[in-house]
């Protein structure tokens, strides 16, 4: 008996292993050939006598209604020319980073074919925290000066933003930045809903960035994944004894699914806990909807919070 059960197991494992083969062949045959333009440089070591030639070349870059002595200004300032270099120093050879979106294209090609490989623009910006990458159909930009790496003398914020200021957050945020097209918005307005979209989000993640970790993939740290694994069964009975599911108070979204120094359960475990649990939990919801419904990645992004969670058949770990 014994001797058949281990066959079984083998046999579905030499299985799954063809699956995962098969899959990595065909994604790994898919054309994603992106042109990465390097306008950080461009725009820092272009001479100011040339700034019509880049502002003609590149009109994206110059919307209308500043004067040329923004820019100029911009080129010349000490503090920019500063944190150029801080740039130059860290991002001097871009191929690692190139060969990392051609993989993340290739898999996000692979589930939504209709999806264009965008030209990737990387620039030096304002230090916008909320849109490091903007994702436009035939256009990535990627603002560099965000990846310098959370210790790096220039950013003065909180630790719980600045940790996330790594390079090996670069993806993780690409495909964020991609999840703004590919998810459809929810007509209804409540906590599950918000922990279903961004339960959406870190799925696709799952699925484009297979080689990341967890922690990589929500941007916490080991410590802060373990937290919500320990506490996945408290948290739960804690939403469902609330009766905060369907809960359509907006304070609901920085309380528990917006980055946040700590969860606002409003009790003594508040400070141990960190920010979006409710964005982990979400998480959790959609990984057992999709264990559960035979339903592809576009579908999933098409499904309505409410269909999700009622088909999960979420029972969280205790």
């Amino acid at each position: 008996m014994k001797t058949c059960v281990f066959s079984v197991v083998l046999l579905f494992f030499f299985l799954s292993c063809n699956t995962t083969t098969k899959k990595e062949k065909e994604i790994e045959a898919i054309p994603a050939d992106l042109k990465v333009i390097r306008f950080d440089k461009i725009f820092f070591e272009t001479k100011p006598n040339d700034l019509p030639k880049i502002k003609k070349e590149f009109p994206f870059f110059f919307p209308a209604g500043n004067e040329d002595a923004v820019w100029l200004e911009k080129m010349q300032n000490p503090l920019w020319r500063e944190l150029y270099t801080e740039v130059q120093k860290k991002f001097s050879d871009f191929d690692l980073y190139t060969s990392q979106l051609n993989t993340a294209f290739k898999h996000i090609k692979y589930y939504f074919p209709k999806a264009k490989t965008p030209e990737v623009y990387t620039v030096i910006s304002e230090m916008d925290y909320n849109n490091k990458v903007i994702y436009a159909d035939s256009l990535l930009i990627i603002s560099l000066e965000m990846y310098l790496g959370k210790e790096h003398k220039f950013y003065q914020f909180p630790d719980y933003i600045k940790q996330n200021f790594e390079p090996n957050q670069m993806m993780p945020d690409v495909v964020e930045a991609f999840s703004k097209k590919a998810i459809k918005t929810d007509a209804e307005r409540n906590f599950l809903v918000a922990m279903i979209h961004a339960g959406k989000i870190l799925y696709l993640k799952d699925m484009i960035l297979p080689e990341y970790k967890d922690e990589d993939k929500i941007g916490y740290t080991e410590t802060q994944l373990q937290w919500c694994q320990e506490n996945e069964s408290y948290m739960w009975r804690y939403f469902i004894e609330n009766q905060l599911l369907y809960d359509d108070d907006p304070k609901m979204i920085p309380r528990f699914v917006t980055p946040a120094p700590f969860s606002k359960f409003y009790l003594e475990i508040d400070n141990e806990s960190p920010g979006k649990v409710g964005a982990w939990t979400g998480w959790q919801i959609v990984r057992s909807y999709m264990k559960n419904n035979e339903v592809s990645l576009p579908q999933l992004m098409q499904t309505n919070a409410k269909e999700i969670f009622e088909k999960s058949n979420y029972k969280p770990k205790k």
